[in-house]
């Protein structure tokens, strides 16, 4: 069979459901994990993942091992995986996804299923309709109940899917259509329990077709004229429309939402783009991150991209970011930022290497060095200093008193009550060097809710101390919410929306959210409605004057502590080659212009002809088994130009 030639999105598409099913069929969890990850890699390589597997060089990307490697070929020569194949028989997916959209579990959907001798939605619900659901075991008049009841519903995925996985999705699923992206993905919500995709033909059949063959879609529910409903194998419902393109500008307003926003200004003009249907109801044009209630305006002086000057809440290799300092500056300089805040953890987070004082100063010299040759970028020193349960902070007022930015953390302890928490918070703010205080509410979505921290009395502090709330862009916190952040407007307070990026692609973060975190040019917000990266409000910027114009001065070789492990001690600056005009972030380029070498997505290290594994596959390798050096005994060495830079140990 002659070689398939498959965009990135379908190859990742592949990969998810291969993913998904090795879950299903309970396979070793470290092997779904793996093929996930590859999924997510080969949807975000900005090169063609297809001539990566024709030329040999599919496993330069960090993450593609033999076993995955090997699936790619089987998939790109072949056109399909027999495993995948194999499995598709074995688990039936379209079940599990409707099992899912129910409330069943993969597990028990396909016992029920079994035990009824169904094997499709439709004689699934054929067998619920002749009253046979008790035929299968375990399932009583209450399963019964819920599962009939949920059958006259709305399909709704059993849990919200997070911003950096319900866009992903409906965009690979809208670019397999030529469509364009609706509904809740469209609006920036936090957590999207249904996806939208709109396109224009005048076939809409043809359209349709395409749609039922996707891979993400394993079973359709509803078919019509100009409409489909799909499902994907996690129980998230996709609706398709299909406009005329006469009508594709009214549809597109129509399946973005809110319905409540929608309904509002019904009935609606056909429009052949949403400019013009704006246009023809005599409104502003309303991004679609603020269509959730009624009437919504958008605020004056929405800012863009060009507003954003830098980021203030970055993590590194000195504790859980997968990045070193220089590469996190590099690829905020590439986004045209002006500034970068390292804000690594202290040791009191415990679940994460964490920095002590003698460790910050020794950080200092990394980030005097990216100065030095990144300038007029600034790299600023900063921490994310957690709170103790005693309320003291987790660094010494010395090293605080140093720094640039000093934004303050919980992360142990969010089950206390209303007065401890508010007391520890408060009481925090009020040290002289604190400027933020970071995700105040704690809460991680689909799995933890926020705390009880009481924001009208850290509203009060904030005014009277100057620190900052953030607006947390990690797609499973957005913390605070958009519902906050309105509190916190109406009370005054600065924000500042930052990224948390713990690698150069989670500079990407967006704080922004579908029911109104999109900030306004004023004094106390700087920015929101953002089409790519993180914001660093008005606040930021001043920030960045005030913090000193000197370069951060290298502290002694000789101090007292030693170097902690799993830190590098130096870097090697030309580690990462310089990206093309127009490129985005150098570390996710892929395939780079320079002779012999290619950028790894997610990671700094080079691949070159020359370099040989690292012995002891060392954190400052990258830690997957490549270094650009020599090696003698446990330490890894580079050897150019007749020096050598020396890493620390991992």
């Amino acid at each position: 069979m002659a070689p398939t030639e498959l965009t990135n999105s379908e190859i990742a598409d592949r990969l998810s459901l291969f993913a998904a099913l090795l879950e299903l069929a309970e396979t070793n969890p470290f092997a779904v994990r793996a093929y996930v990850r590859a999924a997510e890699l080969v949807r975000s390589t900005p090169v063609s993942v297809s001539e990566l597997v024709r030329t040999g060089r599919i496993r330069e990307l960090r993450g593609i091992g033999p076993g995955i490697e090997a699936k790619l070929r089987e998939l790109l020569e072949t056109g399909g995986i027999a495993e995948l194949r194999a499995l598709e028989a074995e688990v039936e997916p379209e079940l599990v996804g409707y099992g899912r959209s129910l409330g069943l579990s993969a597990k028990r959907m396909l016992g029920i299923a079994r035990a009824l001798d169904v094997d499709s939605v439709a004689t699934f619900k054929d067998a619920v309709a002749a009253g046979r659901l008790s035929e299968a075991a375990g399932v009583g008049p209450s399963t019964e109940s819920k599962i009939r009841a949920a059958l006259e519903s709305e399909p709704k995925a059993p849990r919200g899917l997070t911003l950096n996985r319900s866009r992903p999705l409906a965009q690979a699923i809208a670019a397999a259509l030529g469509g364009e992206v609706a509904g809740p993905a469209r609006r920036f919500c936090e957590l999207a329990y249904e996806l939208a995709v709109v396109c224009s033909a005048d076939d809409p059949g043809s359209v349709i077709a395409r749609f039922e063959l996707l891979p993400a879609i394993v079973a359709v529910l509803e078919r019509s004229e100009r409409r489909a409903v799909g499902l994907t194998v996690e129980g998230v419902p996709v609706t398709l429309v299909v406009a005329t393109p006469q009508t594709f500008g009214t549809e597109l307003f129509r399946a973005t939402g809110s319905a409540e926003y929608v309904e509002a200004l019904e009935p609606l003009p056909d429009a052949p783009a949403e400019a013009l249907l704006f246009a023809l109801l005599g409104l502003a044009h309303c991004p679609p991150e603020q269509r959730e209630a009624p009437f919504a305006a958008p605020p004056p002086g929405l800012v863009d991209r060009a507003d954003i000057k830098g980021d203030l809440h970055c993590h590194t290799t000195w504790s859980d970011g997968r990045a070193t300092v220089h590469a996190m500056a590099l690829a905020a300089q590439a986004r045209g930022y002006e500034y970068l805040a390292i804000c690594d953890h202290t040791p009191n987070v415990r679940v994460v290497p964490g920095l002590s004082s003698d460790d910050l100063a020794r950080q200092g010299e990394e980030i005097a060095a990216a100065n030095e040759l990144l300038a007029p970028f600034r790299v600023l020193r900063g921490v994310e200093c957690d709170i103790r349960a005693d309320g003291s902070l987790d660094v010494e007022d010395r090293m605080l008193g140093e720094l640039d930015w000093v934004q303050l953390s919980l992360h142990a302890g969010q089950r206390r009550t209303a007065a401890e928490i508010t007391r520890m918070v408060t009481g925090a703010m009020r040290h002289p060097a604190v400027r933020a205080l970071s995700h105040p509410k704690g809460r991680i979505l689909n799995h933890r809710p926020e705390n009880a921290l009481d924001l009208d009395e850290v509203f009060a502090v904030a005014k009277e101390t100057g620190v900052a709330l953030e607006v947390n862009g990690l797609p499973d916190r957005l913390d605070l919410s958009a519902t906050h952040v309105r509190e916190a407007l109406a009370a005054g307070v600065e924000l500042v929306l930052n990224s948390d990026a713990h690698s150069e692609r989670g500079l990407e973060s967006r704080p922004r959210t579908g029911d109104g975190t999109q900030g306004r040019r004023d004094r106390r917000l700087g920015g929101g409605q953002l089409p790519v990266g993180s914001l660093a409000v008005r606040i930021s910027s001043r920030a960045a004057r005030r913090a000193p114009a000197r370069r951060t001065r290298a502290r002694s070789s000789s101090s007292s502590a030693p170097p902690r492990e799993r830190r590098t001690s130096r870097l090697l600056f030309d580690d990462v080659a310089p990206g093309g005009e127009g490129q985005d972030n150098p570390a996710t380029l892929g395939i780079d212009r320079l002779q012999h070498r290619a950028i790894v997505p997610g990671d700094l290290r080079t691949v070159d002809p020359h370099f040989r594994p690292c012995l002891n596959r060392r954190r400052s390798c990258s830690g997957i088994g490549h270094c650009p050096g020599s090696h003698e005994g446990d330490t890894c060495r580079r050897m150019e130009a007749g020096t050598s830079s020396t890493y620390g140990e991992a």
